[in-house]
């Protein structure tokens, strides 16, 4: 559907298309409305061969029966090459990745096919054709160097398993999940959703952090009052509670000791790993679970404080 910004754009579509439709009628209807006549002469030999649409079936039809067949069937064989794809690939992310690069192979292909088919029927001379195309080919990519350096790059990140669709990535400044590779760009999910396409040939530094488990940490903060080794003991009673009460904690949870000696506090960390996608959740399923335990074990968790001594005033010699 056609939107329009303005009132203005919207009557000149229209005056535009008005003229457009009457020039069509015209050169369609002329041998009816004015036969015999010296300017249905002129129409039918300019505009009328072009629009005489009941003469170009009738002198073409079985062309155009052979264009609608090819196309219908090579529509038919794409449908059904993608539907074996699917069908034979697995739900792991590089066969959907592989999967995803055949289908887009097939599409592009089927459509280069189609064409080709449609012109020999026609009657252009395809090996012609090819022999053009080749050379046209030639001449097109030295200026499109850039497409074809991501449409090889694309291929390498494929075959060298740098990375597959579901994977975490780091690149630069940023952090997404790979959602498709195509021949030409890949697409990045970010944690607020938003999808990022970048080229492939841009690819360069990228971090996988989903080539094996990522660590979970949990710092928590107890005050100096407590009994430190009582604390450690309640902690590391309590390990495999968490396990249970967290799934997504591949390895772990442990306790690693002391972390740091901070101004009001003491900090202590419990270390486990999870899968990339689940790290952030997990973190925080950690800090809740410590903080219900040092409740019920009424765990002084202390917050920052700030001490002030004020002066006092000295008392003048005529007070004494």
């Amino acid at each position: 559907m056609i939107h329009f910004k303005t009132k203005k754009e919207l009557i000149r579509f229209i005056i535009i298309a008005s003229i457009v439709a009457l020039i069509i009628l015209t050169a369609i209807l002329s041998p009816i409305l004015f036969k015999g006549t010296d300017f249905a002469t002129i129409i039918e030999y300019s505009l009328g061969k072009f629009f005489n649409i009941a003469k170009f079936f009738t002198a073409h039809y079985v062309d155009l029966l052979e264009t609608v067949t090819i196309i219908i069937f090579m529509w038919v064989l794409a449908q059904v090459l993608k539907f074996l794809i699917k069908m034979v690939t697995s739900k792991k992310n590089r066969s959907v990745t592989i999967a995803n690069l055949l289908i887009s192979i097939i599409k592009y292909g089927a459509l280069v096919v189609t064409l080709f088919l449609i012109l020999s029927a026609w009657g252009v001379q395809t090996p012609t054709l090819l022999a053009s195309a080749g050379i046209l080919g030639l001449a097109i990519s030295f200026g499109a160097q850039s497409l074809i350096e991501d449409i090889l790059s694309g291929l390498f990140l494929i075959f060298e398993k740098q990375f597959s669709v579901g994977d975490v990535i780091q690149i630069d400044n940023f952090r997404g999940t790979v959602i498709e590779i195509g021949i030409r760009t890949t697409k990045f999910e970010d944690i607020n959703g938003d999808v990022k396409m970048i080229n492939n040939s841009d690819i360069r530094g990228a971090i996988n952090t989903s080539s094996a488990l990522s660590p979970v940490i949990c710092d928590v903060s107890i005050s100096y009052e407590e009994d430190l080794e009582h604390v450690e003991k309640i902690v590391s009673a309590h390990l495999l509670e968490m396990k249970k009460a967290i799934p997504t904690l591949e390895e772990g949870p442990f306790y690693r000791g002391v972390q740091t000696l901070s101004d009001s506090a003491v900090v202590i960390r419990i270390y486990a790993k999870t899968e990339e996608s689940k790290k952030y959740q997990a973190g925080r399923d950690m800090n809740r679970f410590m903080k219900i335990l040092f409740d019920k074990n009424k765990i002084q968790i202390p917050f920052p404080q700030i001490v002030v001594h004020l002066d006092q005033p000295k008392k003048d010699d005529s007070d004494k």
